[in-house]
């Protein structure tokens, strides 16, 4: 795995040997630096096969339409599909950002029961898992190899202070359930287990 830190949003990169997966992008107006970033990890555009969003808060998902105009296939998790273009809004606000919407008819919808299956069809072992407690649109892709990428989800050391937080202690249990090595977070330093 490859972490892109190419604004205020890690952004992570998943070879795979049938196809590379791109898990968030940050705000919108970010694609000159995000080739920047690529170019930097030895990456070009042709090997991201597919991207997907965490969640769909803008600065996890400023560039995915453009990345769709240049080949890029939106992966969305079944619980995510009604919340595409929840960020349309925020970024119409701000003409400079030249946002473009996303697709959402030539988005791919995947169900994260068949997430294991797919991710195996490109040769990379993992699944995707909804956990919303920070929002009702997040996910979390949990990787064999103990590789967590959580998006926004509140870090494991808060659970203590979040004792009347049924819905984070649940996303944690799921996601400790499957004993990770490391958890990534979308705006923090990576968490040794």
């Amino acid at each position: 795995m490859i972490k892109l830190r190419y604004g205020n949003t890690n952004t992570f990169y998943i070879p795979g040997s049938k196809g590379g997966l791109l898990i968030d992008t940050d705000w919108a107006g970010t694609l000159p630096q995000f080739f920047k970033a690529i170019k930097s990890a030895g990456l070009g555009i042709s090997d991201i096969s597919y991207v997907l969003a965490t969640h769909y808060h803008p600065d996890h998902v400023g560039i995915i339409g453009e990345l769709q105009r240049l080949g890029v296939v939106l992966l969305v998790a079944d619980v995510q599909h009604g919340f595409l273009h929840f960020p349309d809004e925020i970024f119409s606000r701000d003409k400079r950002l030249h946002y473009v919407p996303i697709t959402k008819s030539a988005a791919k919808v995947l169900p994260c029961e068949e997430s294991r299956a797919f991710l195996h069809s490109l040769d990379i072992g993992g699944e995707i898992v909804h956990t919303p407690s920070h929002s009702e649109d997040s996910i979390s892709i949990l990787l064999d190899d103990g590789d967590c990428i959580v998006g926004d989800l509140e870090p494991y050391s808060y659970l203590n202070g979040y004792e009347d937080n049924p819905r984070l202690k649940k996303d944690w249990g799921q996601i400790l359930s499957r004993h990770p090595r490391r958890i990534f977070y979308a705006h923090a330093n990576a968490q040794e287990m």
